[in-house]
């Protein structure tokens, strides 16, 4: 009989986070769920309307915009941070003079807030007067009164991109670099015996020995990448017009404009392709693994 009620124990050790986790989390989601189907501005009463604001969503040629710059910020960001966090971890493990200083620099973006970082690059990115383009013609490379418009229609998600690279590489390579600690020194030693040379150790040894740290990667980055709210507003609000719109300032932008159900239904589309792509991506790992 004691050893029956043991076992119930550490169900209540979490009750209490399951209890807020159900009230303050799925409560919320349910409420968003079912403001999606009404005509509501966030203050006055709701309008039923079943899944209207979904069929104009699919009609609506920014939600498309917003929703290609989430996409492909996604998918350049998980990919540059996974590289060069993988590059300098590799490099810093070599214990070369400075190492430790070179970490350092590496990480010191991951203990500033993102928005100091955002308007730091806003100002650099400026288009007159900017640290960027006054460099660039300092060097030549750019004529006078000439200006590149790096936070314009066209170059405003790559900029954004960039900042997010800057911000995030560091913990990239701070977990990649706890992982190399974990390989066993004899496999280098061993390959190495055999002729191989670094580059042959870095695909064949470490790279497979990462799959586990770079799958966890690739979650946290499909996740903050759907997250990714205030680099954007602080640098561009979406604009120029809409061209820099992502699914999270889309849905602030619509909540500003009183259309609270249209808002809470892409906030219902963005979960949903957050677990559709976590989803993918863990059974993707899982078949690597077996």
């Amino acid at each position: 009989m004691r050893a029956h009620g043991a076992r119930w124990v550490p169900y209540l050790y979490i009750a209490p986070v399951v209890i807020i986790a159900g009230v303050l989390l799925y409560t919320t989601i349910g409420f968003a769920g079912f403001a999606s189907l009404t005509d509501w501005n966030g203050l006055t009463s709701m309008e039923f309307i079943g899944v209207q604001n979904y069929v104009d969503m699919f009609g609506d040629r920014t939600f498309y915009i917003a929703l290609r710059n989430t996409l492909l910020f996604m998918v350049v960001t998980i990919v540059l941070q996974a590289a060069i966090g993988l590059l300098i971890a590799v490099i810093a493990k070599e214990k070369l003079p400075g190492s430790g200083f070179f970490k350092a620099v590496f990480f010191l973006p991951i203990a500033m807030a993102p928005a100091i970082i955002a308007t730091v690059f806003k100002y650099m990115y400026e288009a007159n007067y900017g640290s960027l383009n006054e460099t660039l013609r300092a060097l030549g490379i750019l004529d006078d009164g000439a200006v590149i418009q790096w936070l314009g229609a066209d170059l405003g998600v790559w900029s954004i991109i960039i900042i997010n690279v800057f911000s995030w590489m560091g913990f990239s390579m701070m977990v990649y670099y706890a992982s190399l600690m974990s390989i066993p020194e004899e496999m280098y030693e061993a390959a190495e015996l055999d002729g191989a040379g670094w580059w042959r150790r870095l695909f064949s040894i470490t790279i497979p020995s990462l799959k586990g740290t770079t799958a966890v990667l690739v979650t946290l980055g499909i996740v903050g990448s759907l997250k990714t709210f205030d680099q954007v507003w602080l640098t561009t609000q979406g604009g120029p017009g809409v061209s820099t719109h992502f699914l999270t300032t889309y849905l602030y932008q619509a909540r500003l404009d009183r259309e609270a159900g249209y808002s809470a239904a892409l906030g219902i589309v963005i979960l949903v392709i957050a677990f559709a792509l976590a989803a993918i991506q863990g059974r993707m790992a899982n078949r690597k693994d077996s």
